[in-house]
C-alpha cells in the first residue's frame, strides 16, 4: 500500500509535467502521453483503494476475505486504459487532417524523457512487489506504468525526428501507434481481471502446483483428484480430494492432510488456505498404489499415476485405466 501511495503521488506530479510539456510543444503526441497520465492518476488511486479493501480481514459478510476487490480495480483500470487509447487515436487522426503548428520541442523532449525514467522505475518496483505479494492490482498498476514508459520513449524519438527533419506528420503517426499500444495494454489488463472475477482456471498456477505435488509425493498418498485453486487477492484457496489407504483411522488421515498442507504452503506461501477431503482407497486402485507395507493389498503394484493438470482436475478416483 505504501508503494501504491507513492505511485499515486508520482502520477499526479508526472501529469502536471506532461501537460506543461504539451503547453510548450503543442504536440499531439505529447498530448496523448498527458491524456494517458490522467488514466494513470485515476488508476493509481483506484488501485490504492482496492489494496486497502483487499487487505481487510475476512468477516461474517465476506468469509473468503475482500481480495476480489483487486480484480474489480484492475477491470476499472483496464477500461480506463482502453478509453484513453481510443481518445488518443481520435485526437491523432484529427490533427493529421488539420495540422497544428508545433511549439518549442527541446524543453518538451527533456521533460517527457524525465517522466519516462520515473515511470519505468515505479513500474518495475510495482510489478516486482506485486508478484512477490500475489497482488493483481499492483501488477496491473506496474505494467500500466511500464507501458507508459515505452510509449513515452516512442514519443521522445518522434519529437527528435521532427526536431531534425521537420516532418510534422510523424507527430500524428506516432500518436496513432501509441494509441494502439495503449488499447492492447488495456485489453490485457481487462482480460486478466475478468478471468479472476469469473474464477477462470489459472493453468500456469495449476501446473506449478502439480509439479510440486509430484516431486514431493508421500507414501500413502494413493491418489489426488478434484483439485481446484481460486485466487482472492493475495490469498489462494485450494481444495482437493486426497485418497489414502482405507484402513487409516481419522488421526492418520488427518496427519497426511497436514503434510499436504505444509507442502502446499511451502511452495505457495502462508496465505494459502487448504480444504482437503480424504477418501479411502478402493481395491481397483491397488495397481497404482506403491505403499510398501500395505496389509490388505489385493493386486500387485504396477505403476504410480503421474498427476497432470488434466487428470488431477477430474472429480473421480484414478485407477489402472488412467496409466
Amino acid at each position: 500500500m505504501r508503494l501504491q501511495f507513492w505511485i499515486a503521488v508520482a502520477s499526479c506530479l508526472l501529469l502536471l509535467a506532461k501537460f506543461f510539456a504539451y503547453y510548450r510543444t503543442n504536440s499531439v503526441a505529447v498530448l496523448t502521453d498527458a491524456l494517458e497520465s490522467i488514466v494513470n492518476v485515476a488508476a493509481a488511486f483506484i488501485g490504492l483503494y482496492s489494496l486497502y479493501v483487499s487487505a481487510k480481514p475476512r468477516d461474517a459478510d465476506h468469509p473468503y476475505g475482500h481480495g476480489k476487490a483487486e480484480f474489480i480495480s484492475a477491470a476499472v483500470e483496464g477500461t480506463l486504459v482502453l478509453s484513453a487509447g481510443a481518445l488518443i487515436i481520435y485526437k491523432a487522426v484529427k490533427t493529421f487532417i488539420v495540422p497544428e503548428k508545433l511549439g518549442t520541442l527541446d524543453t518538451g523532449i527533456y521533460i517527457i524523457a524525465g517522466t519516462a525514467l520515473v515511470n519505468w522505475i515505479l513500474g518495475y518496483g510495482a510489478v516486482r512487489q506485486g508478484k512477490r505479494n500475489g497482488s493483481l492490482a499492483l501488477i496491473a498498476s506496474g505494467k500500466h506504468l511500464q507501458t507508459d514508459t515505452y510509449s513515452t520513449l516512442g514519443i521522445v524519438v518522434a519529437l527528435l525526428l521532427i526536431r531534425f527533419t521537420g516532418a510534422l506528420w510523424l507527430d500524428s503517426a506516432v500518436a496513432v501507434a501509441m494509441g494502439v499500444l495503449v488499447i492492447y495494454t488495456g485489453y490485457k489488463i481487462l482480460r486478466a481481471s475478468l478471468a479472476g472475477i469469473m474464477d477462470e482456471a489459472d493453468t500456469e498456477l495449476l501446473g506449478r502446483m502439480v509439479d510440486l505435488l509430484n516431486a514431493n509425493r508421500r507414501d500413502g498418498w494413493v491418489d489426488l483428484h478434484n483439485l481446484r485453486v481460486i485466487k482472492y487477492g493475495n490469498t489462494l484457496h485450494m481444495d482437493c480430494h486426497l485418497t489414502v489407504p482405507w484402513y487409516f483411522n481419522v488421526h492418520q488421515a488427518h496427519h497426511e492432510i497436514d503434510r499436504l498442507a505444509e507442502l502446499a504452503r511451502a511452495g505457495f506461501g502462508e496465505s494459502l488456505e487448504l480444504f482437503v477431503h480424504s477418501d479411502g482407497c478402493l481395491y481397483f486402485q491397488c495397481p497404482i498404489c506403491d505403499k510398501k507395507d500395505c496389509p490388505v493389498r489385493q493386486h500387485p503394484f504396477r505403476q504410480e499415476i503421474t498427476w497432470t493438470v488434466n487428470n488431477i482436475l477430474q472429480n473421480k478416483k484414478h485407477g489402472p485405466e488412467d496409466l
